[in-house]
């Protein structure tokens, strides 16, 4: 069986191929059902490369493992689907239930740090809207006499989507479900590239957060203790071991009393772990010598 598209084919053979390696590199299950996503993610690369097949250009990939055009493609094949205030809900009860405990239990320790984990961060709204979140928090809890340090750590596996997230430059239509009322304080017009009016987010915001490189299924160069980690709609794209792997490595990396979100389509059922669900796709790490429930 061969997929047809007007200027390259993509044979089960190729599938097969760029199957193993996104497996072996990202730990990401690519099933039957996207072919025909592979096989458009990619006849851009061809294209620009002039490759007549997707042998040769899968070839010419594999030969480059430590290279741009492993990175190019990677990059091509990762999904970047994300938006400010994505899963709404998640923001909530941060900034109800999770954000108020917090502060006041640091105050009470005389602890400054927030440190937290947008992990896939992909074009960087969902980092960015973590650090609204907390600075919209702070002002409406009256906990701003405190000089909070927080920092956030913002990863993903694409380095392109991180060179956007970097730079905080959204087309208009990109802050559609930002609150009115955010935008006057965290955005700002910027020079207009094309035909719609972008907007940059402010430095206050920009300075929060720290962009980095990580494949996760790699070892991590670093362990926190987050006291919140957001990895969102990328478990499941792994198998079960590999989610495994990585929910036990998320418990090591979260203080006690602390929180993992998850994706909505997602679920940790069928993965052994000590977290407490306390909502659909949040999940809170007991406080020592509490019980599990």
């Amino acid at each position: 069986m061969t997929l047809i598209t007007h200027d390259f084919q993509i044979t089960d053979a190729d599938f097969e191929t760029v199957r193993d390696v996104v497996y072996k590199h990202c730990g990401i299950t690519l099933s039957d059902e996207k072919k025909a996503l592979v096989r458009a993610r990619i006849a851009k690369q061809m294209r620009v490369g002039g490759f007549p097949t997707a042998a040769k250009y899968l070839e010419k990939v594999l030969a480059d493992r430590d290279g741009t055009m492993f990175a190019e493609f990677i990059n091509a094949i990762s999904t970047n689907l994300t938006s400010f205030f994505r899963e709404s809900e998640h923001f909530s009860f941060l900034s109800n239930t999770v954000l108020p405990a917090l502060f006041s239990e640091k105050k009470r320790k005389g602890d400054n740090r927030v440190l937290l984990w947008s992990a896939a961060c992909s074009s960087g709204e969902e980092p960015y809207t973590l650090g609204m979140t907390i600075l919209n928090a702070i002002d409406r809890l009256g906990v701003g006499s405190t000089r909070w340090d927080i920092r956030i750590l913002a990863t993903d596996i694409s380095t392109r989507m991180l060179d956007t997230a970097r730079t905080g430059i959204y087309d208009e239509s990109r802050l559609e479900k930002v609150p009115p009322e955010y935008r006057p304080r965290f955005f700002t017009a910027a020079p207009q590239r094309g035909t719609e009016k972008e907007y940059s987010v402010t430095q206050e915001l920009r300075a929060m957060v720290r962009f980095r490189h990580l494949n996760l299924i790699d070892n991590w160069p670093f362990k926190g203790p987050f006291d919140f980690i957001f990895c969102r709609n990328v478990m499941i794209y792994f198998d079960k071991e590999t989610q495994q792997s990585l929910v036990e490595k998320f418990w090591n990396c979260i203080v006690p009393g602390g929180y993992l979100f998850t994706g909505h389509s997602e679920s940790l059922t069928g993965i052994a772990h000590l977290f407490r669900n306390r909502k659909p796709s949040i999940y809170q790490k007991q406080l020592e010598g509490q019980p599990l429930s």
